[in-house]
């Protein structure tokens, strides 16, 4: 029991998961905040060239 105990205690890959987990989670909630800001930007600049064109009257 004792050499199980010592085998777990030493073992690294959990902690590389759960580590790359973090970092996983860390980029997707910069994604998030990032991407809020931006799709106004994207609306707001599609609209100004929408804008640029001529309005023609519908038939």
């Amino acid at each position: 029991m004792r050499e199980l105990l010592e085998r777990f205690r030493v073992q690294q890959s959990g902690a590389t998961a759960i580590e790359y987990a973090l970092m996983a989670a860390l980029i997707s909630i910069v994604l998030v905040a990032a991407l809020g800001p931006l799709s106004v930007a994207l609306t707001d600049a599609f609209q100004a060239v929408a804008n640029a064109f001529p309005q023609t009257p519908a038939p």
